[in-house]
Protein backbone atom coordinates (compact mmCIF):
# COMPACT_ATOMS: atom_id res chain seq x y z
CA UNK A 1 0.00 0.00 0.00
CA UNK A 2 1.95 3.26 -1.20
CA UNK A 3 1.71 6.14 1.27
CA UNK A 4 -1.53 7.75 -0.83
CA UNK A 5 -3.58 5.02 -0.40
CA UNK A 6 -3.15 5.01 3.58
CA UNK A 7 -3.44 8.56 3.41
CA UNK A 8 -7.06 7.93 2.14
CA UNK A 9 -7.89 5.23 4.60
CA UNK A 10 -6.32 6.67 7.37
CA UNK A 11 -8.98 9.74 6.67
CA UNK A 12 -11.60 7.38 6.22
CA UNK A 13 -11.48 5.74 9.67
CA UNK A 14 -10.94 9.47 11.21
CA UNK A 15 -14.59 10.30 9.52
CA UNK A 16 -16.05 7.79 9.90
CA UNK A 17 -14.83 7.47 14.34
CA UNK A 18 -15.84 11.17 14.69
CA UNK A 19 -19.92 10.14 13.12
CA UNK A 20 -20.04 7.15 15.33
CA UNK A 21 -19.19 9.23 17.99
CA UNK A 22 -21.56 11.82 17.65
CA UNK A 23 -24.33 9.73 17.48
CA UNK A 24 -25.74 8.96 21.16
CA UNK A 25 -28.01 5.46 21.96
CA UNK A 26 -28.88 7.22 25.24
CA UNK A 27 -30.08 10.72 24.03
CA UNK A 28 -30.80 11.03 20.41
CA UNK A 29 -31.20 14.89 20.83
CA UNK A 30 -27.37 14.92 22.28
CA UNK A 31 -25.10 16.29 19.20
CA UNK A 32 -22.19 13.81 20.34
CA UNK A 33 -18.47 14.86 21.25
CA UNK A 34 -18.92 19.11 21.32
CA UNK A 35 -15.52 21.01 21.48
CA UNK A 36 -15.44 23.40 24.56
CA UNK A 37 -19.12 23.04 25.57
CA UNK A 38 -19.29 25.69 27.98
CA UNK A 39 -19.52 27.65 24.70
CA UNK A 40 -22.79 26.22 23.33
CA UNK A 41 -24.14 26.12 26.85
CA UNK A 42 -23.51 28.39 29.47
CA UNK A 43 -23.00 27.14 33.26
CA UNK A 44 -24.67 29.71 34.88
CA UNK A 45 -28.04 29.67 36.21
CA UNK A 46 -30.84 31.62 34.66
CA UNK A 47 -32.98 34.14 35.76
CA UNK A 48 -36.39 33.27 37.89
CA UNK A 49 -34.83 29.46 38.64
CA UNK A 50 -33.61 27.05 41.55
CA UNK A 51 -30.24 27.97 42.68
CA UNK A 52 -28.65 25.50 45.70
CA UNK A 53 -26.07 27.88 46.74
CA UNK A 54 -28.39 30.05 48.81
CA UNK A 55 -30.63 29.36 51.32
CA UNK A 56 -33.36 30.32 49.96
CA UNK A 57 -32.73 28.00 46.58
CA UNK A 58 -33.34 31.26 44.04
CA UNK A 59 -30.87 32.41 42.04
CA UNK A 60 -32.19 35.58 41.29
CA UNK A 61 -30.84 38.13 43.92
CA UNK A 62 -31.89 41.59 46.00
CA UNK A 63 -29.77 44.50 45.17
CA UNK A 64 -27.26 45.63 47.36
CA UNK A 65 -28.58 48.32 50.03
CA UNK A 66 -27.67 52.04 48.47
CA UNK A 67 -26.89 50.84 45.16
CA UNK A 68 -28.97 52.02 41.81
CA UNK A 69 -28.84 49.59 39.42
CA UNK A 70 -26.81 50.89 35.97
CA UNK A 71 -29.46 52.90 33.73
CA UNK A 72 -31.93 53.12 36.05
CA UNK A 73 -32.62 56.95 37.54
CA UNK A 74 -34.54 56.83 40.51
CA UNK A 75 -37.46 59.38 41.17
CA UNK A 76 -36.69 61.88 44.25
CA UNK A 77 -40.89 62.81 44.39
CA UNK A 78 -42.37 59.60 46.06
CA UNK A 79 -46.04 59.35 44.52
CA UNK A 80 -47.96 61.06 48.00
CA UNK A 81 -49.04 64.21 48.35
CA UNK A 82 -46.35 65.88 49.66
CA UNK A 83 -44.03 64.54 46.88
CA UNK A 84 -46.05 65.84 44.63
CA UNK A 85 -45.92 69.41 46.43
CA UNK A 86 -42.36 69.06 46.81
CA UNK A 87 -41.93 67.84 43.02
CA UNK A 88 -43.90 71.24 42.24
CA UNK A 89 -42.38 73.29 43.78
CA UNK A 90 -38.45 72.03 43.90
CA UNK A 91 -38.36 69.97 40.16
CA UNK A 92 -36.80 71.98 37.67
CA UNK A 93 -36.02 70.88 33.94
CA UNK A 94 -32.58 69.82 33.65
CA UNK A 95 -32.99 70.41 29.79
CA UNK A 96 -33.02 74.65 28.68
CA UNK A 97 -35.87 75.20 26.00
CA UNK A 98 -33.91 75.25 22.89
CA UNK A 99 -35.48 74.77 19.65
CA UNK A 100 -33.43 71.69 19.33
CA UNK A 101 -35.04 70.36 22.51
CA UNK A 102 -38.53 71.64 21.80
CA UNK A 103 -38.19 69.76 18.50
CA UNK A 104 -37.23 66.27 20.12
CA UNK A 105 -39.85 66.85 22.49
CA UNK A 106 -42.54 67.40 19.59
CA UNK A 107 -41.28 64.22 17.63
CA UNK A 108 -42.06 62.91 21.15
CA UNK A 109 -45.26 64.51 21.90
CA UNK A 110 -47.02 63.27 18.07
CA UNK A 111 -46.23 59.45 19.28
CA UNK A 112 -47.18 59.36 23.16
CA UNK A 113 -49.80 62.27 23.46
CA UNK A 114 -51.53 63.78 20.20
CA UNK A 115 -53.66 61.11 20.20
CA UNK A 116 -55.58 62.37 23.70
CA UNK A 117 -54.46 65.82 23.88
CA UNK A 118 -54.60 67.17 20.01
CA UNK A 119 -51.77 68.54 18.19
CA UNK A 120 -52.39 71.96 19.70
CA UNK A 121 -53.03 70.94 23.44
CA UNK A 122 -56.70 71.67 23.50
CA UNK A 123 -57.95 67.97 24.03
CA UNK A 124 -59.40 67.66 21.06
CA UNK A 125 -57.02 64.40 19.97
CA UNK A 126 -59.08 61.83 18.54
CA UNK A 127 -59.38 59.26 21.09
CA UNK A 128 -60.44 61.98 23.55
CA UNK A 129 -63.63 62.20 22.17
CA UNK A 130 -64.19 58.39 23.11
CA UNK A 131 -62.94 59.10 27.05
CA UNK A 132 -65.29 59.82 29.92
CA UNK A 133 -63.99 63.52 29.60
CA UNK A 134 -61.46 65.15 27.32
CA UNK A 135 -58.37 65.83 28.54
CA UNK A 136 -58.48 70.05 29.70
CA UNK A 137 -56.40 72.17 27.37
CA UNK A 138 -52.81 72.70 28.09
CA UNK A 139 -54.11 76.42 27.79
CA UNK A 140 -57.49 76.30 30.22
CA UNK A 141 -57.74 76.85 33.85
CA UNK A 142 -57.25 73.54 34.98
CA UNK A 143 -53.40 73.39 33.16
CA UNK A 144 -52.41 76.57 32.84
CA UNK A 145 -50.31 77.07 35.87
CA UNK A 146 -49.31 73.74 35.74
CA UNK A 147 -45.44 73.65 37.25
CA UNK A 148 -42.86 71.66 35.16
CA UNK A 149 -42.17 68.70 38.42
CA UNK A 150 -45.93 68.47 38.39
CA UNK A 151 -45.96 67.46 34.81
CA UNK A 152 -43.13 64.88 35.54
CA UNK A 153 -44.98 63.53 38.59
CA UNK A 154 -47.80 63.07 36.01
CA UNK A 155 -45.83 61.24 33.56
CA UNK A 156 -43.85 58.95 36.10
CA UNK A 157 -47.41 58.47 38.03
CA UNK A 158 -50.37 58.95 35.95
CA UNK A 159 -53.29 61.51 37.14
CA UNK A 160 -57.20 60.67 37.07
CA UNK A 161 -57.50 59.08 33.59
CA UNK A 162 -53.77 59.98 32.16
CA UNK A 163 -51.85 56.90 32.93
CA UNK A 164 -48.28 56.35 33.91
CA UNK A 165 -45.82 56.69 31.04
CA UNK A 166 -42.57 55.58 33.21
CA UNK A 167 -42.33 51.98 31.05
CA UNK A 168 -42.55 54.49 27.65
CA UNK A 169 -40.37 57.75 27.85
CA UNK A 170 -37.23 57.68 29.58
CA UNK A 171 -35.84 60.66 31.85
CA UNK A 172 -34.38 62.59 29.19
CA UNK A 173 -37.55 62.00 26.78
CA UNK A 174 -40.23 63.39 29.55
CA UNK A 175 -38.16 66.13 30.14
CA UNK A 176 -38.16 66.71 26.37
CA UNK A 177 -41.61 66.89 25.86
CA UNK A 178 -42.35 68.75 29.01
CA UNK A 179 -40.75 71.70 27.17
CA UNK A 180 -42.75 70.87 24.51
CA UNK A 181 -45.69 70.94 26.45
CA UNK A 182 -44.53 74.38 27.56
CA UNK A 183 -44.68 75.90 24.38
CA UNK A 184 -48.37 74.24 23.50
CA UNK A 185 -49.43 76.27 26.96
CA UNK A 186 -48.12 79.66 25.54
CA UNK A 187 -49.58 79.11 22.31
CA UNK A 188 -52.65 78.96 23.77
CA UNK A 189 -52.64 81.03 26.14
CA UNK A 190 -51.75 83.47 23.74
CA UNK A 191 -54.67 82.46 21.30
CA UNK A 192 -57.06 82.87 24.20
CA UNK A 193 -55.95 86.72 24.79
CA UNK A 194 -56.42 87.64 21.07
CA UNK A 195 -59.64 86.29 21.16
CA UNK A 196 -60.37 87.93 24.04
CA UNK A 197 -59.09 91.51 23.02
CA UNK A 198 -61.08 90.48 19.89
CA UNK A 199 -64.20 89.91 21.46
CA UNK A 200 -63.76 93.14 23.60
CA UNK A 201 -63.34 95.26 20.35
CA UNK A 202 -66.72 94.06 18.83
CA UNK A 203 -68.75 94.38 22.39
CA UNK A 204 -66.75 98.11 22.12
CA UNK A 205 -67.92 98.78 18.59
CA UNK A 206 -71.27 97.53 19.31
CA UNK A 207 -71.99 99.73 22.06
CA UNK A 208 -70.12 102.92 20.48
Amino acid sequence: MNKKWFLLAFSSSVIALSLLSSCSRNNPDSSGVEYMPDMYRSPSYEDNSFNPLFPDSMTDRVPVKGTVPVGFTPDPFPNTPEGWANAAQYWKDPFAASPEVVAQGKAIFDVYCVHCHGATGMGDGKVAAKLPGPPPPYSGPALRNITEGEMYQTLEYGKNLMGSHASQLTVEQRCKVIRYVQTLQKLGQSSDTAKTASSEKKDSVKKG
